[in-house]
């Protein structure tokens, strides 16, 4: 089962913000989450020096902040650009109260702006990342000035039971395996980039991995696209444009299909992505 590509699969401080004008990003500063130390990696031009809305990145399951570089890098020189570690991945903290929840993951991205006093931002999300920074939106729609959601988990609820036991167990029974095997199916062609997720993937415990899953395959994002009204787009793959994608749940709303790309479509194609940001970004100043 590839859970980004069947109906299964879709489901699946300022002080460190500027070094002068230019928006060099300073070392990555570690606050405090809800469920233990976040790593956030924060730099660019700030809007009191000139800089545009700022832009706030949440990454997939067994990813990193590291996953945006080309992101962080384009940015930063016009605003102020922020991405994270969420609990139990990269350099941040396990969760201490083993929350691994979608709920959970919303969490870490409200200590993140919060500490870092953003009022309102743009925030972008990936597959999981994608789930939770719906979540947020839904809870704060006020403080989220456009929603750019990447190839984003989807709508748990239309998977039939037997296809999520069946794709859990064999996470669950031979965990390196399976999870090597995945992560090789649902990566783009570019070997460089596959090898780059595989690492993430092994330095992401697998006591983290294995409940977000499960948390990913019971994800309802219903209650969420509800909430929140604000400027809203979908980057997906062809195997993510179905009847369990977000962007063609109730009334839909607006998404964009990227086509010889894998999974992780700002590490295969960053400088067609950088276009799509840059477009939604201004579209989420204009409030159009």
């Amino acid at each position: 089962m590839r859970l980004w590509s069947s109906s299964a699969a879709a489901v699946l401080a300022a002080a460190n913000a500027v070094s002068g004008c230019g928006g060099t990003p300073m070392s990555p500063a570690r606050i405090s989450g809800p469920a233990g130390a976040l790593v956030v990696d924060d730099g660019g031009l700030l809007a009191a020096r000139g800089g545009g809305l700022p832009v706030v990145f949440a990454h997939s399951l067994a990813g990193s902040s590291g996953q945006w570089k080309a992101q962080l890098e384009h940015l930063r020189p016009n605003r102020r650009a922020v991405a994270f570690d969420f609990r139990g991945h990269g350099r941040s903290e396990p969760a201490k109260n083993g929350d691994y929840s979608i709920a959970g993951m919303a969490s870490d991205i409200s200590a993140v702006v919060d500490s870092l006093g953003l009022e309102q931002f743009a925030l972008v999300g990936h597959s999981m990342g994608g789930g939770a920074a719906l979540v947020y939106a839904g809870a704060h729609p006020e403080r989220v000035a456009g929603l750019l959601l990447v190839d984003p988990i989807g709508d748990a609820k239309q998977i039939p039971l037997p296809d999520v036991k069946s794709f859990l167990g064999g996470f669950e029974s031979d965990y390196d395996q399976a999870s090597q095997k995945y992560w090789t199916e649902i990566a783009g062609p570019d070997s460089a980039v596959q090898r780059r997720l595989l690492a993430d993937l092994r330095a992401t415990p697998r006591e983290t991995v294995l409940p977000v899953l499960r948390s990913v395959m019971q994800f309802d994002p219903d209650s969420a696209l509800a909430r929140y009204k604000g400027p809203i787009l979908s980057v997906v793959t062809p195997h993510n444009d179905a009847a369990f994608s977000l962007h063609r749940l109730g009334k839909g709303f607006p998404h964009r299909v990227v086509t010889g790309t894998g999974h992780w479509i700002q590490l295969d194609k960053p400088d067609d992505f950088n276009r799509l940001l840059d477009e939604f970004v201004e579209k989420s100043v204009s409030g159009k």
